[in-house]
């Protein structure tokens, strides 16, 4: 019963200085802040080298110069391709935030 006790008073506790904006509050929200700009950077880079290195890829080689359907590969993948390619990072960026979210809201709870 105590224990159960001294939970409940350390969630209001949290809570309270989470939005107060005390020293421990402006600490959690700051390592959220940190842990979604962390997340933004990882996952820019991610498209943008993926993206970036499509250039040289079709320079190299026969890769340029390869057709399907009458159109060449470099449009395709630049024209089409390119989009689910950032649907899916956009995506695992929303799940992975939400993520984010929930184990702070679970921090500011325990």
């Amino acid at each position: 019963m105590v224990l159960a006790q001294r939970r409940g008073a350390r969630r209001v506790r949290t809570r309270v200085e989470v939005a107060e904006q005390t020293e421990i509050g402006e600490a959690l929200i700051g390592g959220l802040i940190r842990a979604q700009l962390g997340l933004a950077l990882r996952l820019g880079l991610l498209g943008v080298s993926v993206l970036g290195s499509l250039p040289a890829l079709f320079a190299l080689g026969r890769v340029g110069s390869f057709v399907l359907l009458g159109i060449r590969l470099p449009w395709l993948m630049l024209g089409i391709a390119a989009y689910p390619a950032l649907a899916l990072v956009a995506l695992g960026y929303v799940r992975l935030a939400e993520r984010n979210e929930q184990d702070f809201l679970e921090l500011a709870e325990d």
